[in-house]
C-alpha cells in the first residue's frame, strides 16, 4: 500500500513530477504516495473536457449507464480492499467504510437507471391560446458545461461517487479533485472507469494541491462547480465566481429532538442508542452527525443517563478492528480544535458528562450539558465525536431551538404523531427533517442538502443531473394537435 498512485488524465493513467505521502490519522502511518499534476497536465485535463463536452452530451445512454453499471459493479466485488483502503487513510471503521463502498455501489446504480430515463422530453400544447394554435413545445435537458467536483475527506470514496457518476449518467464532461488527506479511494474509482468504453477526455480525477485551485475554479471552460466541504470555502469558491453555477454542500450541527409523545422505555431507548451511534459515526465526522439534542422536559431525566451509558459504549480503537465503532479524527490538528472547543465550553460553565480527553488524533466519544449559546461548541459545526444536550418546554420551544442557528442541513424528531411530523416539515429551517429517527439518515438518491449557511442546491443522484443541466425548449409548429 505504499506505491507510487498515478492519477487520471482523460481517463489515461499519468504521473507528475512531484508526489506527496497520504498517512494513516490512526498510526501515522504511510498509506501510499500520490504523484501530483503539473500545471501542463491540470490543462490538458481541461482542454480535453471542454473539447469533448458535445460529443460526450450526444453519447447514447445506454453507454453510459453501461459503463456506470460496470463500475457498480466492480466495487461490489473490491468492497473488503477497498473498504480497507478507506479505513487507512482516512481512519474510518472498517464497519463503516464497508457501509461507504456499500453505498458508492448504489450511487452508480442509480445513477445507470437515471442515465437510461433522464432526458426523456417533455410535452406541452402550446394551443390553450390562439396564438398557440398548432404549436407544441418539447422540452429536454442539455449540459451546462464541464464540471469541477471537489470532494472532502469525510467520506473519500462515496462523494466522489456523488459527483462523478451523476456526471456520467447526464452526459457531462467532469474533472474530479479528491481531499488531499484521502486521495486514494477517489483515485480507485478512475481504475473501474478506465475499464469502461467511456470518450477520452469525459472524465479525470487530479489530486490538484489547494494552493493550485483558483485559476481552476476560475477558468471559464469549467461553468460548473459541485463543492462539499467547509461553509468557509464554499462561500469564497462562491464569491469569487459569482457567475459560475455552484453546487455547495457544507456543514450543520445537525439537531435530534426528542418530543414528548416519545416516552415510552422501548422509545427512550431507541432514541439514545440512535444518538449515540450516530454522533460518533466517522468520529463525528459528518455533516450530519448529531451535535444537539434537545429533549422535551417530560423526558428529560429519563433521556439523559440513556444517552451518557451508550456514548459510553461505544467501542473505541484501531479502525482496522471490526470491533470498533470509533476512530480517530482525519488528524491531530483536527482532534485539538475539538479539545479546545470542549475545554472553552467547559470553562464557560457547561457540565462534561461522557468523554473530554484526547489522544494523539482520536478524541473520545463526549457528552455535555448546559453549553452557553455564546461558545463556539454551540454556534458551530464541531465536526468530531462531540454532542451537546439541552431541555426545552414543548414542542414550540423545541422548533425554534433547532432553527436557532446559522446553519440548517438536517434534523431529525423523534415523535409518533403524524400531525407533529408535518408541523415539523413546516417549521424547521433545514434542508431535511426525519421523522422518528436522527438527522444523520441520507439516502443516496434523494435530494440532500441545506437552508441558511449550510449550502446552496442539491446532491442525490438525479438531482445532481439537474443541477449539472438547463432546459431548452424546442417549439414545433404547424401541428394538427
Amino acid at each position: 500500500m505504499t506505491s507510487t498512485h498515478a492519477f487520471w488524465l482523460a481517463g489515461r493513467q499519468v504521473s507528475g513530477e512531484d508526489s506527496f505521502d497520504v498517512t494513516s490519522p490512526w498510526d501515522g502511518q504511510v498509506v501510499g504516495k500520490v504523484s501530483v499534476p503539473t500545471d501542463a497536465q491540470i490543462e490538458e485535463a481541461v482542454a480535453a473536457a471542454y473539447a469533448v463536452r458535445d460529443d460526450f452530451a450526444a453519447t447514447p445512454a445506454h453507454a453510459r449507464a453501461a459503463a456506470l453499471d460496470h463500475v457498480s459493479r466492480r466495487l461490489a466485488e473490491r468492497t473488503e480492499e477497498i473498504a480497507r483502503l478507506i479505513s487507512a487513510e482516512n481512519g474510518k471503521p472498517m464497519k463503516w467504510a464497508r457501509g461507504e463502498v456499500g453505498r458508492a455501489v448504489s450511487v452508480f446504480r442509480f445513477a445507470a437507471e437515471e442515465a437510461r430515463r433522464f432526458n426523456g422530453g417533455e410535452a406541452q400544447r402550446l394551443d390553450t391560446d390562439l396564438g398557440g394554435q398548432g404549436r407544441l413545445a418539447l422540452t429536454r435537458r442539455f449540459p451546462k458545461g464541464v464540471v469541477l467536483g471537489i470532494a472532502p475527506f469525510n467520506f473519500p470514496l462515496n462523494l466522489c461517487a456523488h459527483k462523478i457518476a451523476p456526471a456520467i449518467a447526464a452526459g457531462v464532461p467532469i474533472i474530479l479533485k479528491p481531499a488531499p488527506a484521502t486521495p486514494l479511494s477517489g483515485l480507485v474509482i478512475g481504475e473501474l472507469l478506465a475499464e469502461t468504453e467511456l470518450l477520452a477526455g469525459s472524465w479525470s480525477i487530479l489530486p490538484v494541491p489547494n494552493d493550485k485551485m483558483p485559476a481552476l475554479v476560475q477558468d471559464e471552460r469549467l461553468p460548473v462547480i459541485s463543492f462539499t466541504g467547509s461553509e468557509k470555502v464554499g462561500y469564497a469558491i462562491m464569491d469569487s465566481v459569482p457567475r459560475k453555477h455552484c453546487t455547495l454542500e457544507l456543514g450543520g450541527n445537525g439537531a435530534a429532538v426528542v418530543l414528548g409523545d416519545f416516552a415510552s422505555d422501548a422509545d427512550l431507548d431507541w432514541a439514545a442508542t440512535r444518538i449515540a451511534t450516530f454522533s460518533n459515526y466517522q468520529g463525528g465526522q459528518s455533516c450530519i452527525s448529531v451535535q444537539r439534542v434537545i429533549a422535551d422536559a417530560s423526558v428529560y431525566d429519563r433521556l439523559l443517563p440513556r444517552i451518557v451509558a451508550a456514548v459510553e459504549a461505544q467501542v473505541t480503537g484501531d479502525p482496522g478492528d471490526d470491533a470498533t465503532d470509533v476512530g480517530p479524527l482525519v488528524s491531530e490538528d483536527a482532534a485539538r480544535r475539538v479539545e479546545a472547543w470542549v475545554d472553552e465550553a467547559v470553562a464557560a460553565g457547561a457540565v462534561l458528562l461522557a468523554g473530554g480527553k484526547r489522544d494523539g488524533a482520536s478524541y473520545a466519544p463526549t457528552v455535555l450539558t448546559d453549553v452557553p449559546a455564546d461558545t463556539t461548541l454551540a454556534c458551530e459545526e464541531v465536526f468530531g465525536p462531540v454532542l451537546t444536550v439541552q431541555k426545552v418546554d414543548g414542542e414550540a420551544a423545541a422548533f425554534a431551538a433547532v432553527n436557532d442557528s446559522k446553519y440548517g442541513l438536517q434534523a431529525g424528531v423523534f415523535t409518533h404523531d403524524l400531525q407533529t411530523a408535518f408541523r415539523a416539515h413546516r417549521a424547521l429551517e433545514v434542508g431535511g427533517v426525519v421523522i422518528g429517527d436522527v438527522p444523520s439518515y441520507r439516502a443516496d438518491q434523494m435530494p440532500y442538502g441545506g437552508a441558511k449557511q449550510s449550502g446552496v442546491g442539491r446532491e442525490g443522484v438525479k438531482f445532481a443531473m439537474d443541477d449539472y443541466t438547463y432546459e431548452r425548449v424546442l417549439v414545433l409548429t404547424g401541428l394538427s394537435l
